[in-house]
């Protein structure tokens, strides 16, 4: 089983305005071996009851990855994704395969 590249869109202060306030730009990363799981339609419901949002996708995220993956836009498939909440992850020694952590994603514009 093998996952694939997707773009994660880290925030950047590049500035600040004209009030001391910093200016963020999202910069682009690629991360490699990201899985890609459609949702059921009980989960997307129970999503949107429980946040509001409507969570289309689970992603996982292989082992040892240290980026941050709380709140941020993705890109896959040629679309562009927010992940909801905080991933879920598990003890690397305990999961088998490469995978131990999992957020899901909703769509975005």
């Amino acid at each position: 089983m093998k996952g694939i590249p997707i773009t994660l869109y880290n925030k950047v202060e590049i500035g600040r305005d004209a009030f001391n306030k910093p200016i963020y730009d999202d910069v682009p990363e690629t991360v490699e071996n990201i899985l890609i799981e459609p949702l059921s339609d009980s989960e997307v419901l129970e999503t949107l009851s429980l946040t509001g949002r409507k969570a289309v996708y689970r992603i996982g995220i292989p082992k040892g990855d240290k980026h941050d993956w709380t709140d941020k836009k993705v890109s896959f498939f040629g679309q562009d994704f927010r992940t909801i909440g905080i991933p879920l992850e598990g003890i690397e020694e305990m999961i088998p395969l490469e995978w131990n952590k999992k957020v899901t994603v909703e769509r975005y514009e």
